[in-house]
């Protein structure tokens, strides 16, 4: 189980009947500028961890009017169909799905269910794709032209919204060029560490829990929920909070939807209090609740690293791996690699770890960038940061999957040096 946990799954067998598979590889025409420009490193492997793109709110507004969340914005573009098969980390049959079984427990004004993926987001994916092959097709030779199982390793959350960003990043990146269908690998709700998992780790519950209901008493962002509130004319026994607000707010901008005309006025105050509410759940300047957000996931990231420079896995011949996640996940990762800005992580958001070698002294090199911009990691001596020093800027935080399976078990919080 732990080995499956650490390579994040076995392919299992699956059919292959699509005529999206009769297309054929080619080559798209290459460039070669990039390679030019990083001469002195060869790039050896690409982790993404992305964001899925723009959905219908998780909730609405209370008391205000509501957006018409119809069908039609949900229809799926014909450029982003690919050839897929969702299943658990062993090739096994897709898990039960309890956070979606629960956004269809209700329906939003329209006809539609909330958190789900709707055309604008599936292009924004599909457009993340398209910047990714220009990268590592078009400009560096890196990848093949097409889809390879064995050279692209793709995990999701089990929610359909990632699942299908998931998808349509994999059509943009190749242009719906397939040699196989694509698994998408999926884990159980108690199990999944690619977002902080409040319901599957009992201390991450007992440690955050608290801190989500403190949150929107904090006493600045308290006053400015009752003004907001008054202006949006809020009944004040409504339960409603900056992010809830926000939420409904960037999933009508997105969507060319009506707000209220008074939230205008507010839209700073969402951003800014949604964020420091964040902010305070999380507790970056402490180490142990981001260690239960994200440390397993950092713990499969650096085993990736590890596994390609020593060619010791037998998935090595994988040059990328695609995380489709959450914002909750995005946000304690930025939190961890000391490059949070304060700013909620925009649909589609990613980041990327590119491991790079030095052509003559073979060392290696993690290169960082958030929303396509090379980011500097505190505690690194340079943008390509010395595996050594990536490794320590880290060690904080990251935990295997048995510490973490330990440490969600207690009861009690623990300390952390």
């Amino acid at each position: 189980m732990r080995a499956a946990w650490i390579k994040a799954g076995v392919l299992g067998s699956v059919g292959i009947s699509s005529a999206l598979l009769s297309h054929k590889c080619s080559d798209p025409g290459r460039t070669g500028t990039f390679q030019e420009n990083r001469s002195r490193y060869e790039l050896r492997l690409v982790q993404v961890l992305f964001r899925h793109g723009a959905r219908t709110p998780l909730k609405s507004i209370p008391d205000v009017l509501e957006a018409q969340w119809i069908p039609g914005l949900l229809n799926a573009p014909v450029h982003t169909r690919m050839d897929y098969v969702v299943t658990d980390l062993n090739g096994g049959p897709r898990p039960p799905a309890p956070v979606e079984e629960s956004y269809r427990a209700r329906m939003l004004s329209g006809g539609t269910y909330p958190g789900q993926l709707t055309t604008v987001g599936m292009q924004q994916l599909y457009d993340l794709g398209m910047r990714l092959r220009k990268m590592y097709i078009q400009d560096l030779p890196f990848l093949s032209p097409c889809f390879r199982p064995t050279e692209v390793f793709v995990r999701s959350t089990n929610i359909i919204r990632t699942i299908e960003s998931a998808k349509c990043l994999v059509a943009g990146l190749f242009q719906q060029k397939q040699e196989a269908t694509v698994p998408i690998l999926t884990t159980t709700a108690e199990s999944e560490i690619f977002y902080p998992n409040f319901h599957g780790c009992k201390l991450l519950s007992i440690l955050g829990s608290p801190r989500w209901a403190e949150s929107s008493h904090l006493p600045d962002i308290a006053a400015d929920l009752k003004n907001i509130q008054s202006a949006l004319g809020i009944a004040p026994h409504q339960q409603v909070d900056f992010i809830q607000i926000r939420d409904d707010m960037v999933a009508r901008e997105t969507h060319g939807l009506p707000s209220p005309p008074v939230l205008a006025n507010w839209r700073e105050t969402v951003e800014r209090r949604a964020v420091e509410m964040m902010s305070y759940i999380y507790q970056p300047s402490k180490a142990e609740g981001l260690q239960l957000c994200v440390g397993p996931l950092l713990h499969i990231l650096i085993n990736n690293i590890d596994d390609k420079i020593q060619d010791t896995a037998s998935e090595n011949s994988r040059k990328l791996f695609l995380y489709s996640v959450h914002d909750t996940t995005l946000i304690p990762c930025l939190m961890v690699l000391g490059i949070f800005d304060m700013k909620w992580p925009p649909y589609a958001a990613d980041i990327t770890l590119e491991l790079h070698q030095d052509r003559i002294t073979k060392e290696a090199f993690v290169k960082v960038s958030y929303l396509g911009k090379d980011q500097l990691i505190p505690g690194c001596s340079d943008i390509y940061c010395p595996l050594k020093e990536f490794k320590e800027a880290l060690s904080t935080y990251t935990l295997t999957f048995d510490h973490y399976s330990s440490l969600c078990k207690q009861t009690e919080k623990m300390t952390v040096s």
